[in-house]
């Protein structure tokens, strides 16, 4: 069984649903069959495996690396960007209302299971759906420290019966206490649908720190990175920064923006800083080589190290190691899938790619 088997539901409940082809399991877990070498969604109205060829796997980024192959059938690779609808009933009820208590009796009341919904969350934000939510209240409650607001009406306001319980909750995930938090920054993360597939956004008050795919490999590591980078707690929500992003990703998809103008921030190794530095000098439109940066930053011979900081970039498409490629002119490699590269590439040569 894979790694992230204490994520996954129990064993007979994913039976369970994959004989149903229960829909609503659709991105909490995905089935290999060992016979035929393919793994699916839950939903899939293939003929169903015998219990004992089956595997269950967490995403299908670990089936992949298992050495299964996507179904034709279901096509369990295919993306459209969003999340399940129960999932986006959820988030538009916490942004509607992010001081109000979740409790588990409020999910079963909406026909969620609350521990589907804690697995869910904690797959897919790296956090359970109560810590999101907490998450939520702190990160509004810091922006209203930040804005004056007094600490009894922040306290109250959002959510805390005790100003102890507040403080207790503020520290735990903030590090510090309230009253030394005015000017205290921390990482938000929204998540940003795209014709490519759902991107996590993430971004302090001086600008965006990170734009990754949902499914990307190294998304866990691009984390961990950003908390040792700035020091700071990663909670759910968002800020101007997200906001333009979101709006500016919508142009680019659209094909009526060539040149990002919001504010980011990548701090990294200076190499790193010098790799990331000359692929936002790569014009839209155009591609060059590992070796060609190598040369631009200075070190002719490092186009193997200039490949290994262009997989490192954190802020996808904004800086674009999208436009990097093989001498050769092949595509070479891309995080988030080389059929994305591929994408981006086509849409930068003004071909309509993501016209409905």
């Amino acid at each position: 069984m894979n790694s992230q088997l204490s994520l996954l539901p129990p064993r007979t409940e994913m039976e369970h649903a994959y004989k149903r082809s229960d829909a609503s399991y659709d991105g909490v877990f995905f089935l290999a069959v060992r016979t035929t070498g393919i793994f699916c969604k839950p939903s899939c109205t293939a003929r169903k495996p015998f219990e004992n060829n089956v595997e269950f796997y967490g995403s299908a980024r670990e089936a992949v690396f298992a050495g299964y192959r996507p179904c034709k059938r279901c096509q369990p690779l295919e993306t459209n960007g969003k999340p399940p609808a129960w999932v986006q009933q959820l988030l538009f009820k916490i942004e509607q209302a992010p001081t109000e208590r979740y409790t588990d009796s409020y999910l079963r009341s909406l026909s969620i299971d609350p521990a589907k919904a804690r697995r869910f969350f904690l797959k897919n934000y790296g956090m359970t759906f109560q810590a999101y939510c907490r998450g939520r209240r702190l990160g509004k409650s810091l922006e209203q420290i930040r804005l004056g607001t007094d600490l009894d009406d922040v306290a109250l306001g959002y959510g805390y019966n005790s100003h102890s319980g507040f403080r207790e909750a503020f520290v735990k995930t903030f590090g510090q206490s309230p009253g030394r938090s005015r000017s205290a920054d921390c990482i938000v993360v929204a998540w940003i649908e795209s014709p490519i597939g759902p991107l996590l956004a993430a971004a302090t008050a001086q600008g965006v720190c990170l734009l990754e795919f949902t499914d990307r490999r190294m998304l866990d590591a691009q984390f961990a990175t950003l908390r040792k980078r700035f020091k700071s707690a990663i909670v759910p929500g968002e800020n101007e920064h997200i906001k333009q992003l979101k709006k500016e990703l919508e142009q680019y998809f659209a094909g009526t923006l060539k040149k990002f103008s919001l504010k980011f921030i990548y701090p990294g190794t200076p190499f790193q800083e010098r790799v990331w530095n000359a692929l936002l000098k790569i014009p839209y439109g155009t591609t060059v080589s590992y070796e060609d940066i190598a040369k631009k930053i200075g070190s002719p011979k490092a186009s193997r190290p200039v490949g290994t900081a262009n997989g490192l970039n954190r802020i996808a498409i904004v800086i674009p190691c999208h436009r990097v490629v093989n001498k050769s002119g092949e595509l070479g490699g891309y995080g988030g899938g080389l059929w994305r590269k591929q994408m981006l590439l086509r849409l930068e040569r003004g071909e309509k790619v993501f016209e409905k």
